[in-house]
């Protein structure tokens, strides 16, 4: 059950409500007719109520930092939780082959050009005797396409010169993005790869953070009905903000919004995940903890009644009802989870003017005659 937390000050008048915490010892006397119960009379009441969702939280990106290329770590420039802007060194490997790769890509374009240097004299050369009749312009044409044969070796060492110069590129290791260092499960001359199993480390961008929660199909249906708009975009407008609390009970100062919302139902478990976003500006939240995210809701015509006033059979929830002719009467209630106080938000079974005893109730069973004693008092909720 999600927690509910109230706080209202209600003044009962006549038909007051009872204190949460009131207790009494109520006995039935020998022949001395029903026995006096505690009895409140039911009015409804303006609260605001606070639901808990536990959330999953993660940070704007969450990216793995792999090697493209295989080799030793060489240096490792950061450490674990380091905060690291974009573009920063974090490591360089260690892999002369592609420092080989490269030198060799840059001896085969010397030998290319040599070649077309070669081939260009031969055109050179042929064009005149052609022009003279003395060859035929079968080795002018010879000429020329070995001409461009060498100039497409030229171009193609060159290519695999850039791509040398890449690989080495890909030695050296910089932050794509702003964000945390997390962990470094490879440590100095480690040998890593492409396809290692594990990334180098993740940086996670968490200059705002993301609270996924979910609604079960119920609970988003109340929450169509409760606001206005006929697309979902447009209630989501309607909420107000809502607020983070931490592992440790504290609220987090930054308030958020519910930007948005998985757009499938989970069909295993029947509820779909919205997401919460929050400002993150001094890292304070790291990505991967958990929390609850805190919804507030105005409950204009609420109907409370204290916990001692009910109870649990099967799952389900009672109270005794007492009618006009002084029987109670076992009745089935709905309630809003449960509250931090020792009260319930009544959601249904009951209507404003019901009476029900407060106190007392584990010796009563369904259709007892009893003395019904409104209670007048002032009570804090919270």
């Amino acid at each position: 059950m999600n927690r509910i937390a109230i706080v209202a000050t209600i003044i009962m008048g006549a038909t007051g409500f009872t204190a949460c915490n009131h207790s009494a010892n109520h006995e039935q006397g020998n022949n001395q007719g029903p026995a006096p119960y505690p009895v409140i009379s039911l009015k409804t009441q303006k609260v605001e109520i606070s639901t808990l969702y536990p959330a999953t939280l993660q940070g704007e990106q969450n990216i793995e930092i792999r090697p493209k290329v295989d080799g030793f770590v060489d240096k490792i420039y950061v450490d674990e939780g380091d905060f690291v802007k974009q573009g920063q060194l974090l490591f360089t490997i260690s892999a002369p082959q592609y420092e080989e790769s490269m030198r060799n890509a840059a001896a085969a374009i010397s030998s290319a050009e040599a070649d077309v240097s070669t081939a260009e004299l031969q055109v050179n050369k042929t064009k005149p005797l052609v022009e003279k009749g003395i060859i035929s312009h079968y080795d002018l044409e010879s000429a020329e396409y070995s001409l461009k044969a060498k100039r497409a070796a030229l171009a193609q060492a060159k290519a695999n010169l850039n791509t040398a110069r890449i690989n080495v590129g890909y030695t050296t290791i910089n932050s794509p993005v702003a964000g945390v260092i997390g962990s470094l499960p490879y440590k100095q001359g480690s040998l890593v790869s492409s396809t290692s199993a594990q990334p180098l480390t993740t940086v996670s961008n968490i200059q705002h953070i993301y609270g996924y929660f979910s609604l079960n199909e119920k609970q988003l249906f109340d929450l169509y009905k409760r606001y206005s708009g006929k697309t979902l975009e447009e209630k989501l407008r309607q909420l107000p903000d809502v607020e983070l609390v931490l592992a440790d009970g504290a609220v987090y100062p930054e308030k958020g919004r519910i930007a948005a919302v998985n757009g499938l139902i989970n069909s295993a478990t029947g509820s779909i995940t919205f997401r919460a976003t929050f400002p993150n500006p001094v890292n304070l939240i790291r990505s991967g903890g958990s929390a609850n995210v805190k919804i507030p809701q105005t409950l204009d015509t609420a109907l409370i009644i204290p916990q001692q006033a009910s109870f649990e059979m099967q799952g389900k929830h009672f109270v005794y009802v007492v009618t006009p002719s002084g029987k109670v009467k076992n009745t089935e209630i709905e309630i809003v989870n449960t509250t931090f106080s020792q009260c319930y938000v009544v959601s249904g079974g009951l209507h404003a003017g019901d009476k029900i005893v407060t106190d007392g109730i584990s010796k009563l069973k369904d259709g007892d005659q009893i003395q019904p004693q409104l209670q007048t008092t002032e009570t804090e909720i919270r």
